[in-house]
């Protein structure tokens, strides 16, 4: 069976403290918001306080997203490290966002997972779809690539439009689709309970060696300063997580899918777990890890340049990680 690697990426996801009046991850009724995230975590949340976690599901990592540069860990620059393993910080001595800049713009030309798989005769997928409006606005220089769209296509991949959309073929960023019928006007775009896009994501991954979805009103959650809007949009997360695995186990009882997928689930920096500011934090990101090989990856694992040498590694086309104490590929 195909080697896989499935990487939601969450924007503006830290792990924060252990107080439900300005976390929306550490709310007091967390197993009825979070039940996927409970059963991975044996009831532990993912706060600061609980560190890093390997239970028989699942590895929970704090990721370093500050890099030793000074200031707050900023979207351009952390998701450029997540995509090329180039510390964009470091290189640029400062944190950057939200959009890259023609310096950021150049370390992802130079390291973009993207290509680099599709150098090594990978197949990579970026899922996400776009609305005419977005490539409107591009066009007319009214809004600039982020960074994970700028690097798919340095990549070579097109972005998704919305005929993709309607045709299964793609997801928009707030998991269901919900977003495009209700608020862009797309009245046929398919909507999907959260476990259903999940099933859809799974779906829409087969044939594809690396398969990136990338939602983003998390950061903007944060930035609002809205907990209950948090709550509800994690909590559509944890459903959408929850039906991934679920379809991931059900073509495993054939195929063993879950043995040779790994799920990667990380954030570029904190921001949404401390509602009482609306900044970003310089708490570590969320990392983590599911599926295939977790144990033997999550100690590789300790900032945000560390993705790429693990997606890498999985798919064959990298050093492998180290293995001590045995093969623990199989996911309990």
């Amino acid at each position: 069976m195909m080697r896989r690697v499935i990487f939601v990426f969450l924007d503006g996801v830290g792990l924060g403290p252990d107080d439900p009046a300005i976390n929306p991850l550490a709310v007091d009724d967390y197993a009825a918001h979070y039940p996927t995230l409970h059963r991975l975590l044996d009831g532990r949340k993912p706060v600061a306080s609980t560190g890093r976690l390997a239970t028989a599901q699942a590895e929970l990592i704090p990721v370093d997203a500050r890099l030793g540069a000074p200031g707050r860990p900023q979207s351009a620059t952390g998701q450029a490290a997540i995509l090329t393993g180039i510390d964009a910080p470091g290189r640029l001595g400062e944190h950057y966002g939200p959009r890259p800049d023609a310096r950021v713009r150049a370390i992802l030309d130079e390291g973009s997972i993207f290509r680099r798989l599709r150098e090594a005769g990978l197949r990579a997928s970026f899922c996400n779809a776009y609305p005419q409006a977005y490539f409107d606005a591009v066009a007319r220089g009214k809004r600039l690539l982020s960074a994970v769209p700028y690097a798919a296509t340095v990549g070579g991949l097109s972005l998704l439009t919305h005929a993709d959309l309607a045709a299964g073929r793609a997801l928009s960023a707030d998991f269901t689709n919900r977003a495009w019928r209700d608020q862009l006007g797309y009245a046929d775009a398919p909507v999907y309970t959260p476990r259903q896009a999940g099933a859809h994501f799974w779906r829409m991954a087969q044939g594809y060696h690396f398969t990136f979805f990338e939602h983003w009103m998390t950061d903007v959650l944060g930035h609002r300063r809205q907990l209950d809007a948090a709550v509800e949009t994690l909590a559509t997360f944890d459903g959408f997580l929850g039906g991934l695995l679920e379809a991931i186990a059900r073509d495993g009882a054939a195929e063993d899918a879950l043995a040779e997928t790994l799920v990667i689930v990380a954030s570029d920096h904190g921001n949404v777990e401390d509602c009482s500011h609306g900044k970003h934090t310089l708490n570590p990101a969320l990392g983590l890890l599911l599926g295939g090989a977790r144990g033997r990856y999550a100690g590789e694992v300790r900032s945000l340049t560390d993705f790429v040498a693990l997606v890498e590694g999985f798919l064959g086309i990298g050093p492998p990680a180290p293995n001590p104490g045995g093969d623990v590929a199989k996911p309990g």
